[in-house]
């Protein structure tokens, strides 16, 4: 049996594969309802994202089916010391799960054709902004549901009432850092029949360093009111995952995510420069599969780095996913080839 640890790294690829597909559309829908100009550059390239769902699902199939090697409350009996007991259930994970995720593909595809049409005539329009309303709402219910169930809840007794906000920030935040080492790949290969003008940086690396102050403040609203507060039960897991085995990735979170994003976007010239922009993006997506990675494997902030399983898992995952949304981008025609 593989060890949790190793179960561990499934579980944060299923949670970064997810994010990645539900920010394309979320980013899609914000930009188009704050009326942004440059939305017309990136919103079919983004949505193409919208391809990996297919995997996120096998891989919720697969977490699913591995009970208590994904979840380790789960054959525990259940206690009244137990928060939100009624989550902890297996007939009431299972059904929400895979209901919640069928759900978001079927907006999330209503949103796309209705994004495609939506030039069509006012009819059309009307029709796609109302469904662009509803994307954000649920974006942020479903997150926050899977930031609970999947890390969250990990230690049933420990519980943060910021922890679903802080989660899926941190993870949007890694979507447009994403994006920026995308956009960046296609257009140095020439790949895109409609090549992404540079301007699109500066604006990537404004909400990027945006995302960066929102992450800060969520970790410092969450850890302050732990440390301050001084419960067991709270501060057990944070100090475990911060001096224990797992502290060197806990403090590189906090360089990788902050100080080097920090650091480099407030000052104009980063912001403009494409080599600056993809060397913090890059930064920023390592910190975060940093921050998933202590946050669902160091659990008790003990055991071993699971290198081998990380590489394993990570390349296929990544394979999987890079041809399922490379045959998007060709059905969709927007790429060449």
């Amino acid at each position: 049996m593989l060890a949790y640890s190793n179960w561990a790294v499934l579980t944060v690829s299923f949670v970064v594969v997810l994010s990645l597909a539900l920010s394309s559309v979320a980013l899609c829908s914000v930009l188009h309802l704050v009326n942004a100009k440059w939305r017309f550059e990136v919103r079919h390239l983004a949505v193409s994202l919208y391809a990996l769902f297919p995997l996120a699902f096998v891989l919720l199939v697969v977490l699913l089916a591995g009970g208590s090697n994904t979840f380790p409350w789960w054959d525990t009996p259940i206690t009244k010391e137990f928060h939100m007991p009624g989550w902890y259930r297996s007939h009431w994970l299972i059904p929400r799960e895979v209901i919640g995720m069928l759900f978001m593909m079927a907006l999330y595809w209503v949103f796309i054709k209705r994004q495609a049409v939506s030039e069509r005539s006012p009819e059309d329009a009307a029709r796609f902004h109302t469904v662009a309303t509803w994307v954000p709402f649920f974006f942020v219910l479903y997150s926050t549901m899977v930031a609970w169930d999947f890390e969250m809840t990990l230690v049933p007794h420990w519980h943060s009432a910021i922890y679903g906000m802080h989660q899926f920030l941190s993870n949007f935040g890694m979507f447009l850092a994403f994006l920026v080492v995308w956009i960046y790949a296609l257009n140095s290969r020439q790949k895109l029949v409609r090549p992404v003008p540079d301007y699109i940086y500066n604006y990537l690396a404004q909400m990027l360093f945006a995302f960066t102050q929102l992450w800060i403040y969520t970790f410092d609203a969450q850890y302050l009111t732990i440390w301050y507060g001084n419960i067991p039960d709270e501060t057990d897991r944070v100090m475990a995952m911060q001096n224990g085995d797992y502290s060197l990735i806990w403090w590189s979170v906090l360089v990788l995510k902050f100080v080097i994003p920090c650091t480099a976007f407030c000052f104009p010239g980063p912001r403009h420069n494409v080599t600056a922009i993809n060397a913090v993006a890059v930064c920023i997506i390592v910190g975060t599969l940093f921050e998933r990675y202590v946050w669902i494997g160091g659990i008790k902030g003990t055991g071993a780095y699971p290198i081998l399983a990380s590489i394993t898992v990570g390349i296929v995952v990544a394979t999987i996913g890079f041809f399922l949304v490379r045959m998007f981008m060709q059905r969709t025609q927007l790429i060449k080839g």
